[in-house]
């Protein structure tokens, strides 16, 4: 890789470590431990037995040595295992505005793993398009956080078509013990509704969906050619005429609808995100909604 190249990913991963660490002290602090869950209970104490509590939980043990009934006291393991699951398939290099797909993929993950380093989760990346192509195992850590951020911003789009369903099996494999898993695409991708339940059922699974405007409304332009970025297929229509543009509209809203109710079939928490909007505030109303549930 290039010097130049080398620096350019620095300087990145250096800006977004910033707006990420901003976002996490304003917005976070706090938030983050109570919307997702440990991997269960785990021993905390033992005290003496008070009137009211179970006697299920006295530790016989205990209360054997000291002659009086001692219970063992337990909380939430708060200690996290954090996967991201990150499409990087070339249909990710769009963007209408400012940024591409891929840009606020890597924004949004870097927000999400500084919070989970501040929480001393563990974290860890799958990369991947038609099948994994890279796998950074959960640790814990600043340096670790900062090595999968700058493999993120170095990740090159691939000109494949997605597989969502090997990504999800791959990760199943790996990744035993319960975890929360983001997966990040665009999820214009064949459907994986099985391997999408099962990756649900055993894991805290979250599918972030970036999205683009120009992906759901066409403008009156003319004459324009769509170029699947997967595939390569040339596509030509003319935007003048508005059947043209409500069917443009109307597959996109169809598309969105699908992915929602397959998600929820499969009791996975979906995350919308759009290119030009404020992902900070989609995520602070996703925190909340959470909030709200588990409360």
């Amino acid at each position: 890789m290039a010097e130049q190249a080398v620096a350019d990913i620095l300087k990145k991963v250096q800006r977004i470590q910033i707006v990420a660490n901003r976002a996490v002290d304003d917005l976070f602090a706090g938030q983050y431990k109570s919307v997702f869950r440990g991997r269960g209970m785990e021993f905390d104490e033992v005290r003496e037995y008070q009137p009211g509590d179970d006697v299920r939980s006295i530790d016989w043990n205990v209360t054997a040595r000291a002659g009086t009934p001692y219970i063992k006291r337990f909380c939430e393991e708060r200690e996290l295992t954090v996967m991201f699951m990150v499409d990087v398939s070339a249909s990710g290099a769009f963007g209408s505005g400012k940024r591409s797909k891929l840009d606020v993929v890597i924004e949004v993950a870097a927000l999400l793993m500084f919070s989970a380093m501040k929480n001393n989760d563990k974290v860890g990346l799958v990369t991947f398009c038609d099948d994994v192509i890279e796998y950074l195992p959960p640790r814990k850590g600043k340096a670790n956080t900062l090595h999968i951020v700058r493999q993120l911003v170095a990740a090159e789009p691939v000109a494949r078509q997605t597989n969502l369903e090997s990504a999800l099996e791959f990760v199943g494999r790996v990744q035993k013990r319960r975890a929360v898993v983001f997966l990040i695409s665009d999820f214009i991708a064949p459907e994986a509704r099985h391997a999408m339940a099962v990756c649900g059922r055993r894991h805290d699974l979250i599918a972030v969906n970036i999205t683009d405007p120009r992906e759901e409304v066409l403008p009156d332009v003319g004459f324009i050619n769509l170029v699947d970025a997967e595939t390569g297929e040339i596509v030509e229509l003319d935007t003048r005429h508005p059947q043209v543009r409500a069917l443009f509209e109307r597959q996109a809203v169809n598309r969105a609808e699908s992915l929602s109710q397959q998600l929820k079939r499969s009791e996975v928490d979906e995350l919308p995100i759009g290119t030009a909007d404020d992902y900070v505030g989609d995520l602070r109303r996703f925190f909340n909604m959470r909030e709200k549930r588990f409360r």
